[in-house]
């Protein structure tokens, strides 16, 4: 549908707003939505019911009305008292950035294990949303045979999703267990492997299909990739390695969605090596290097061995030197840069599995 994007943010983060909104726009385009404007507020502090002040939800509002939009959504968690004001208010669908992050993975997860981590998501994200107020359903006084209907409906809503929660962590634990099991094979083969890792859209899966051979989707949009794949690579010196792609990161992941992914990200638990992709024509490639080094830490993968990779270096305005000093540039697209990064994973490899020697033979099973 037709949407207009709000951001709205205190004093405090002004600086931070025109990036915030871009990225917000780029998750509503990877979502199908078309965006007819954008409104951006700073504020001494956040309304607590509205976000926006009122006069200025007005004035959306009419906006709203003037460019045929349905939809507002909102470059922050709303609370889900928030959003049922700001929706009473409005008239319109209220979509917050959780939301619509959420929206993206249910589009884009295509295994039976990411379908089932992004329902997951969903599910913690709408339990707390069940219990606002209805006014199709009809409430009577609390206590022991106070309850009305709508209370009651309620009520089971609750119940079953606590309980499809609870089928869902299930499932995954045991989704988990095979994932481990596949990990431990390949241990046992004793082929070292490399995880790239990254902001999203910084070209994770163009880097997998240029340096594997593979036909890996890669598109670009945020979160074009969700479900983990791995590839077998040869090394200049034949060695073959195990590369596998991973999902994005982004600022301020819904904490549910970061939950329910962390299974997957058990696949670089063991990574003889990181690749660490950055987006070099971003101009906000500084905080996306931040965030990505947040969430390692978090993932509490920051003591494996790291190699920047800064790609899209062809669309950069003007070489910069500097970028060769803190990784290795490259252009996913363009085979003909990638013999630098070859050798650097090689090099790394014979630091981290200082077995496999030049005349050692390595399997050649993919994994």
């Amino acid at each position: 549908g037709r949407a207009i994007l709000v951001h709205v943010c205190d004093k405090q983060h002004a600086g931070q707003a025109e990036d915030s909104l871009r990225e917000l726009e780029e998750l509503a385009r990877t979502a199908g939505v078309e965006v007819v404007d954008t409104v951006l507020q700073v504020r001494d502090r956040v309304d607590p019911r509205y976000a926006l002040g009122r006069g200025k939800l007005e004035d959306v509002v009419i906006r709203a009305m003037q460019l045929d939009a349905e939809t507002l959504i909102f470059d922050r968690d709303l609370r889900p008292a928030q959003a049922n004001s700001i929706a009473r208010m409005t008239d319109l669908k209220v979509v917050d950035r959780t939301q619509l992050i959420l929206d993206i993975f249910a589009q884009h997860a295509e295994s039976s294990d990411g379908k089932l981590q992004v329902e997951l998501a969903q599910m913690k994200y709408l339990l707390p949303r069940l219990g606002q107020r209805d006014d199709a359903l009809s409430r009577l006084t609390g206590g022991i045979g106070g309850r009305g209907p709508g209370e009651t409906k309620l009520e089971v809503g609750r119940r079953r999703a606590r309980e499809r929660i609870t089928r869902l962590n299930s499932r995954l634990k045991q989704l988990g267990r095979q994932r481990e099991q596949r990990r431990s094979r390949r241990k046992r083969r004793g082929t070292p492997t490399v995880a790239i890792v990254g902001y999203t859209n910084a070209g994770k899966s163009t880097l997998l299909n240029a340096l594997t051979g593979s036909d890996v989707i890669a598109e670009d949009k945020l979160f074009a990739t969700l479900d983990t794949r791995s590839r077998s690579l040869r090394l200049p010196s034949a060695r073959e390695v195990i590369v596998t792609d991973t999902v994005g990161f982004i600022r301020d992941l819904p904490k549910d969605l970061f939950a329910a992914f962390r299974a997957t990200f058990d696949e670089t638990q063991d990574a003889d090596l990181l690749l660490h992709v950055v987006d070099a024509s971003d101009p906000c490639r500084s905080e996306h290097l931040e965030t990505t080094d947040k969430l390692l830490l978090d993932l509490r993968l920051e003591r494996i061995p790291r190699i920047v990779v800064f790609n899209k270096c062809d669309q950069l305005d003007a070489p910069q030197p500097t970028l060769a000093s803190r990784g290795v540039p490259i252009s996913a697209l363009d085979p003909s840069t990638l013999g630098p990064l070859r050798d650097a994973i090689e090099e790394r490899m014979e630091v981290s599995h200082p077995l496999l020697s030049a005349d050692e033979p390595t399997s050649s099973q993919p994994a």
